[in-house]
């Protein structure tokens, strides 16, 4: 007796392709069925309802949360004032260099170096606390700028924050300078270079009592979208430092530029002169 083939062992959706497979009239296998009728083709994560590829669309966007929690106007404001206010601090040293400076007292010396700028941990009697030092960032920029009216110059970059919100920045240079007043001016006149922000209240000059400085200081809107801020602005410029001074609070933000007490606001700058500029010793002349 001859012994038939051995089968292959059947898989759960009937015999597998083979020699041994029952054969259609034209040589061709049958189609397996599925028991669970035809599939769709399947995306990458499994197969999505609706069409959408990554499930349906949710009511309010996708991914779906918590709605981001609203800032108060004042924040906004602030916000913004703070990042405007900066930019114009930048413009000082920046684009708006004082070349022409040099051009005006070409006929006067540089003077001896005494004084620099540095950053102390609080200003205005300690209302204000250090919040960030960019000098050695920022400030390098304002240092590898030329300029002929200053020599040896470094900078100081910061920013300080009080408990009731406000927010004092001081963007300055020290060395040898010549002719401070001018510098002093051009600072105040670069903020107006800004995008968005335009003299308000021209700059006017203070002397504030007890201080041996006068200080210009001027009032610039800044406008972000549709929201437009107050910003109170001075600067001093001496033989050895100069620097642009600003003090931001919710309410000087939402002031009328005409009602800013520019005389508090010279003052203010005049205190943080006093707290800032210190002796270096070791006079050179030039």
């Amino acid at each position: 007796m001859t012994t038939p083939p051995p089968q292959p062992p059947q898989g759960p959706y009937g015999p597998p392709p083979g020699p041994y497979a029952p054969q259609t009239p034209y040589g061709q296998q049958p189609p397996q069925s599925n028991p669970y009728g035809q599939q769709p083709p399947q995306a990458p994560y499994g197969p999505q309802p609706f069409g959408y590829p990554y499930g349906p669309p949710q009511p309010f966007g996708y991914p779906q949360g918590p709605p981001p929690p609203r800032k108060s106007r004042t924040g906004l404001i602030v916000g913004i004032t703070v990042g405007a206010v900066v930019v114009a601090g930048g413009i000082v040293f920046g684009v708006a260099k004082l070349a022409a400076v040099g051009e005006s007292v070409a006929g006067r010396g540089f003077p001896a170096a005494e004084y620099r700028l540095t950053v102390p941990k609080k200003l205005l009697d300690g209302e204000y606390t250090l919040l960030k030092d960019s000098s050695a960032t920022d400030g390098r920029e304002i240092e590898e700028t030329y300029d002929p009216s200053i020599r040896d110059a470094k900078a100081v970059v910061t920013q300080y924050t009080s408990s009731a919100g406000g927010t004092l920045i001081v963007s300055g240079t020290w060395g040898r300078i010549k002719g401070p007043e001018n510098t002093r001016d051009k600072i105040l006149e670069g903020a107006a270079q800004n995008d968005g922000m335009t003299i308000a209240v021209p700059a006017r000059e203070f002397t504030p009592e007890g201080y041996d400085i006068t200080v210009a200081c001027q009032v610039v809107s800044s406008k972000e979208g549709v929201l437009s801020s107050t910003l109170p602005m001075c600067a001093w410029g001496d033989d050895n430092t100069a620097s642009f001074v600003a003090v931001v609070t919710p309410e000087t933000a939402r002031q009328d530029p005409e009602k800013v007490d520019l005389e508090k606001a010279a003052l203010a700058t005049a205190k943080v002169r006093a707290e800032s500029r210190k002796p270096i010793g070791g006079a050179q002349a030039g």
